[in-house]
């Protein structure tokens, strides 16, 4: 795997990866792109062989505690193991490598955070220590940790998904603690930028009731909606479009990372659950009145359930931000279709660009069994007809435009 090399990068290493999943590898890849000293541990032999192998970085095969003789106990430790095991690595982490700053990635941050606090002396009582494999972190081991979180990621883990790139242009959480000291803060927001992320930061409670909502609700509900498919007909899934593709999309990801995740979040989750649930009760009380009666007429009732919903999800998707950071932006429509044939989806960018139009996003859909795909484009809306006009011109045909 080519590595793309990275300028300005402040983040010197030695640098530990604990953990090479999806993330881990990543990170670990984005990093040796940009000639930093990485080295790998996993307790999967074979994962651990497989991120070697594609250049993440040095495995330590006698285990990653190998890793102060490299490192004298300095560096940054990057924990990027599932949330249910993390907090007990990163105390154990804080007590091997003494001077090293350490971070997890975990998706979930508070339980993350409370397992470290419990291998603290200074914050519980001595049987909870006891129970660490490095009893009696201090308050100044706790200062050189700092949690985090890479808003990334794919449906498909492990490190053979892995991808230095992943995490260009995408959030990245800092979450101190109140213990945090501002040199580690820093060394992980460095981090955060010299794999390409754009750092925020959050505290634990603020970070878990964020990720709730945009993320780990969404992952149930796409769950939810894709069981549906599993008993249904062949004939109703031959008729699945681009819709029910975007809206089930996730819920191939991994089902063993995503129990621990919403475990370690289920009352943030549950709370918007409810929520849910009861929008739900009410579209469906509103259904079972009845749809079109004898004469015609919508039954009471029936429409209003239905606008409530709909209206309310359109002010939910405008509040989105959009490619330049604000909301989301009207945008003309242009629809190409798109010859199934190599070479075609890039000539119609390649044509784009000679008639000078910028692609805001694009949305690919296709019709099982079909020859063509449908391109749908946003753009400029003032250039919408004139764009249409300059591709008709090339050959390309159209299939509808609209603003939205």
């Amino acid at each position: 795997m080519a590595l793309i090399q990275r300028a300005e990068v402040v983040t010197t290493g030695p640098v530990l990866i604990i953990g090479t999943g999806l993330i881990g590898t990543s990170i670990a890849l984005a990093l040796r792109g940009s000639g930093v000293a990485v080295y790998l541990w996993d307790a999967s032999p074979t994962s651990l062989a497989l991120a070697g192998d594609m250049g993440a970085g040095t495995p330590l095969s006698k285990g990653f505690q190998s890793f102060v003789d490299v490192s004298h106990g300095s560096g940054l430790v990057v924990v990027a193991s599932p949330p249910d095991v993390s907090g007990g690595i990163v105390a154990t982490c804080l007590k091997a490598f003494p001077r090293a700053v350490v971070t997890d990635v975990a998706s979930v941050k508070e339980a993350v955070v409370g397992d470290v606090f419990a291998s603290s002396t200074d914050l519980a009582d001595e049987g909870e220590a006891a129970a660490t494999e490095y009893p009696g972190l201090t308050g100044s081991d706790l200062a050189r940790y700092v949690g985090s979180h890479p808003m990334a990621g794919r449906a498909r883990s492990g490190a053979s998904h892995a991808d230095g790139d992943l995490f260009i242009g995408r959030p990245w959480v800092i979450v101190p603690t109140e213990h945090s000291c501002p040199a580690a803060v820093t060394t992980v927001r460095n981090l955060a930028v010299d794999v390409g992320a754009v750092p925020m930061e959050l505290g634990p409670v603020e970070h878990d009731e964020a990720v709730a909502l945009v993320s780990h609700v969404p992952q149930l509900v796409s769950s939810l909606l894709a069981a549906r498919l599993a008993t249904a007909s062949s004939d109703a899934l031959g008729l699945a479009g681009q819709g029910l593709r975007d809206t089930t999309r996730i819920a191939a990801s991994d089902p063993g990372l995503w129990t621990a995740i919403i475990a370690g979040n289920a009352d943030k989750v549950a709370g918007i659950l409810v929520d849910l649930r009861d929008d739900l009760v009410g579209l469906i009380s509103g259904l079972q009145a009845g749809g079109v009666q004898a004469d015609g007429a919508i039954a009471p009732g029936v429409a209003g359930a239905i606008a409530k919903v709909m209206t309310s999800g359109n002010q939910g998707v405008e509040r989105i931000p959009g490619k330049h950071g604000d909301s989301s932006r009207r945008w003309g429509y242009v629809e190409v279709l798109v010859p199934d044939e190599p070479g075609e989806l890039g000539r119609l960018f390649s044509e784009l660009g000679s008639i000078g139009v910028n692609i805001e996003d694009l949305v690919l859909e296709h019709s099982a069994g079909q020859p063509v795909g449908l391109a749908r484009l946003m753009i400029e809306p003032g250039v919408v007809e004139e764009t249409q006009v300059e591709l008709e011109a090339r050959g390309w045909r159209i299939a509808s435009k609209s603003l939205r």
